[in-house]
């Protein structure tokens, strides 16, 4: 019997490389899209014809409730959010109604219909924000410092006394951060990874930074989302921190992107003030001891060949015209 799986934030990076892996275990992948959002399915690329869309409002209780009643899903990614987390601070009030607006109407959904549906909740490493140790587990103290993390842990927490109280098979993963070719230029990632392809091609000059030494746990979105699936294919629903385990510093990742097209990065990249973030997280680092030992999770592809494939598909795209070098910054 075919499963059928419904999407939130489908059209985000995640929602991508979780449509992929869905489709090839032959699920039936249904996409949850605002209507003010249709222009972006054209960024799911090779399974935009092979996802079903639903277009619904994810602001409407009444809407998500017929959707799901409609379309009887086996199982529910809930990855609506905003995608960058500085961008949360110019509009905290719709970044809380996304994140936790949008869970608490699915669950209450899933509730009230009486379904049997498994339930996940895209967790972020943003909610321990402030960590006073490392590496963090589920039993690690939340402190989230900004409104993004905020609302993730209220999600989370929603999501929990939906389980506790309801007894609804519900779970969340606490990612960290996970990058692709698909990462839009503002993220750290790929704003490297497309400078260095820009610079090796003559169309740019010099790279402007913050800090480098700045540290994160930087893993690869598809095996993240396989890490997902797992989780609702358990026995029993838990909450499970999603990551490498492994610090690497900003500078790292630079030096990775540019020996890639073999170039000294020194020679290229400078430091300014004005890109260093008030926020920055020295110790923000995954310990998925229990993924892996009860889900027999691990992460399969390694930082270099992350950063590898980032650099090269940016050169692609370069040489092919389809995206432009950016700004100097």
């Amino acid at each position: 019997m075919t499963k059928t799986a419904l999407i939130t934030g489908i059209t985000g990076q995640d929602g991508y490389y979780l449509s992929r892996l869905l489709l090839d275990k032959g699920y039936r992948v249904v996409g949850l899209v605002p209507p003010e959002r249709q222009s972006s399915l054209a960024k799911l690329d090779d399974v935009a014809d092979k996802v079903k869309i639903y277009s619904v409002a994810l602001t409407s209780a009444d809407a998500l409730s017929q959707a799901m009643e409609t379309l009887q899903p086996d199982e529910i990614y809930n990855l609506a959010a905003p995608s960058f987390v500085p961008a949360s601070w110019d509009d905290p009030l719709g970044t809380l109604d996304l994140i936790t607006g949008t869970a608490t109407r699915l669950l209450s959904a899933t509730r009230d219909l009486g379904l049997s549906t498994r339930f996940y909740q895209a967790s972020s490493s943003e909610i321990f924000g402030d960590v006073r140790s490392a590496p963090q587990t589920v039993e690690t103290p939340f402190h989230p410092k900004n409104p993004y993390g905020a609302a993730k842990l209220h999600a989370h927490w929603t999501m929990v006394h939906h389980r506790d109280r309801y007894n609804l098979f519900a779970c969340s993963g606490i990612l960290y951060n996970h990058e692709s070719p698909r990462r839009p230029p503002q993220f750290v990632t790929r704003k490297i990874s497309l400078a260095a392809a820009a610079i090796k091609l003559g169309l740019r000059d010099r790279l402007l930074m913050g800090s480098l030494a700045a540290k994160r746990d930087w893993g690869f979105a598809g095996d993240h989302v396989e890490a997902m699936w797992r989780m609702l294919q358990a026995d029993t629903p838990e909450d499970y921190v999603i990551g490498t385990g492994v610090l690497h510093t900003v500078q790292d990742l630079v030096a990775a992107a540019f020996s890639c097209v073999d170039l000294d990065w020194q020679k290229y990249v400078e430091t300014d003030p004005a890109f260093i973030r008030e926020d920055e997280h020295f110790q923000l680092v995954a310990d998925p001891t229990k993924a892996k030992e009860n889900l027999g999770w691990q992460p399969q592809v390694s930082f270099e060949q992350l950063v590898e494939t980032m650099v090269r598909s940016d050169l692609a795209r370069l040489e092919a015209g389809s995206i432009a070098p950016a700004k100097v910054a």
